[in-house]
């Protein structure tokens, strides 16, 4: 069995759109994902919102958090830990690495080649990473092309999530796991490798072809 989770979904609580979050929930159910991770900007605490609609929603979907923490050099996705106890904001990557991994948690540098918020070829020397976001549903191709060869260039795995700041933009990219993922299972499951990242857009235009 395949289980598909949005690795990377903003909201409101993002500072920087106003995508209302049982909208970006309802919207990921109506496109079949099986799961979505909420990454909001900068704390960990702003996805605190998810905690009261997985009871309502726990049969349906399942509602992971993350955060989208924005490095030194650029920005990376963490799961598995609370980085708000850590005071990890603009830290240094390879500290972030440390730090997270120390705290039982994984990190993916987000969209490693979009100028200006990608940490770019310091993925190839970044040490203890559990992969690169390969698939981002808000970067051009060729952005993400060079990130999935950087990922088989490092024999790492890579990640799929829509970067959405808005409903519709849901899963539009996703991560493909064999079998469910538990919402307190979801650092270990990352970091097994298990996993890939797929492109819906992609599939869809070779489809036309």
């Amino acid at each position: 069995m395949k289980f598909k989770i949005d690795l990377h979904v903003h909201t409101s609580s993002s500072g920087d759109n106003d995508a209302d979050l049982e909208e970006v929930v309802e919207a990921a159910v109506l496109r079949g994902l099986d799961g979505i991770a909420i990454t909001e900007h900068y704390s960990y605490g702003a996805s605190e919102p998810v905690e009261r609609l997985r009871e309502k929603y726990g049969g349906v979907i399942t509602l992971f958090r993350g955060v989208e923490l924005s490095a030194a050099e650029g920005h990376c996705l963490v799961f598995g830990v609370d980085t708000d106890r850590l005071s990890l904001r603009y830290a240094p990557a390879v500290e972030i690495v440390r730090a997270v991994t120390a705290a039982g948690g994984v990190v993916i540098p987000s969209h490693p080649y979009r100028g200006g918020s990608g940490i770019g070829e310091l993925v190839l020397r970044l040490p203890g990473i559990s992969g690169l976001e390969g698939y981002n549903g808000a970067n051009l191709h060729a952005m993400n092309s060079k990130a999935v060869e950087a990922a088989g260039t490092l024999g790492l795995p890579y990640t799929g999530g829509s970067d959405a700041h808005a409903p519709a933009e849901v899963g539009s990219c996703y991560t493909e796991f064999e079998g469910r993922v538990a919402v307190e299972d979801l650092a270990r499951r990352i970091r097994s490798g298990r996993f890939r990242g797929v492109d819906v857009r992609k599939v869809s235009r070779f489809a036309l072809t």
